[in-house]
């Protein structure tokens, strides 16, 4: 490519004509691939469809009357007209011709899906695996209320991932719900997208177009979908204490990100230090990298505790609790052996 990195298609598609036709080229891809590859192929006798190997990202087909569509996402086709087909199973292959969709290749009965995707990354009108990303994340609101203390004056979510965490939090919780924060959407991309971190963060700040008479005075209590970093929340924080609020409040909507993802590459982080946890953890302990960092993802334990009270304080936050993972797992409602956990606890 102009930049000097390998086209990842075009290495697949040498990868695939490895072997004498497309299924075993396909099964040959998802088993010398180290992460995730879903596939769509284009051909004269129809498209093949592969979802990757232990199910880690989706792969959904929708149906009408004169055909069939496929797309990561099944909200993507609904206003198309069509209805929910099938998801792929976890490594099946599929060909999809206008008269039928036909498997090629099983499913296997192994999945990983990735939790974070009804987190943060989830259309909120998407489902996947049959569960709504929309309805998790009030779940996930409802248990940080379950657990928590706090007596702000109103619960907000940062637009738009941690909307309905709040909503959750709030009914549960009977704090009031409100909006001290706006987003303006015409202009501006999902924030993590943009390769320079600089870019990623002017358009985190600007997106967000605060409402002051909803933040004067106000203890707040913010839902966030995640803390990466800690720079975009630590800025939104120091603006609301700028614009008059008397408290603020964070809870995250999962727990702690200790590990990068190896898996899909949604972040942008080249370095685990990039990871607020990790720059904390160095800070509390000094060199660790041979350390196991497990009591740092239970709850429980004085290492997490310490690490969440260096984390609220470095931000400056009023107080600060994350949702726990098992909270995380029952909001979700599948087997945690069908889920991949590993940037909160490292498992495999």
């Amino acid at each position: 490519m102009s930049g000097g990195d390998i086209n990842a298609t075009e290495l697949v598609a040498s990868v695939i004509n490895q072997k004498d036709n497309l299924i075993e080229g396909m099964e040959y891809a998802q088993d010398l691939i180290d992460g995730s590859m879903t596939m769509i192929l284009m051909t004269p006798r129809g498209i093949y469809a592969a979802r990757d190997k232990l199910g880690r990202t989706p792969v959904a087909i929708g149906q009408k009357d004169d055909g069939y569509c496929i797309s990561f996402e099944s909200f993507a086709y609904l206003n198309l007209g069509y209805v929910d087909k099938k998801e792929l199973g976890p490594g099946e292959i599929v060909v999809i011709t206008p008269e039928e969709v036909r498997t090629l290749k099983a499913p296997g009965k192994e999945m990983k899906i990735c939790t974070f995707l009804w987190v943060y990354y989830g259309y909120p009108s998407s489902s996947y695996e049959g569960i709504s990303v929309e309805q998790m994340r009030y779940q996930c609101g409802r248990k940080l209320a379950q657990r928590d203390d706090a007596t702000p004056d109103t619960v907000a979510g940062v637009p738009d991932s941690g909307t309905a965490h709040a909503v959750g939090y709030a009914n549960e919780s009977g704090i009031p719900f409100s909006r001290p924060f706006i987003k303006y959407t015409p202009t501006w991309p999902r924030s993590f997208m943009p390769t320079i971190q600089s870019k990623r963060d002017l358009i985190a700040k600007m997106k967000l177009i605060p409402v002051h008479d909803l933040i004067e005075n106000k203890s707040l209590l913010l839902i966030d979908d995640s803390i990466v970093r800690g720079t975009q929340l630590r800025e939104t924080t120091e603006f609301l204490y700028q614009s008059g609020a008397r408290e603020v409040h964070i809870r995250p909507a999962c727990p702690p990100l200790l590990y990068g993802c190896k898996y899909l590459n949604f972040s942008r982080s080249t370095s685990e230090m990039d990871l607020i946890t990790r720059r904390v953890i160095r800070d509390m302990v000094g060199d660790y990298k041979h350390m196991d960092l497990t009591a740092y993802s239970n709850p429980e334990t004085p290492e997490y505790k310490s690490m969440i009270d260096h984390i609220c304080k470095q931000l400056n936050f009023t107080s600060l609790r994350y949702h726990r993972l098992d909270d995380l797992i029952e909001s979700v409602g599948l087997d945690r052996s069908k889920l991949c956990t590993y940037c909160w606890d490292g498992k495999e």
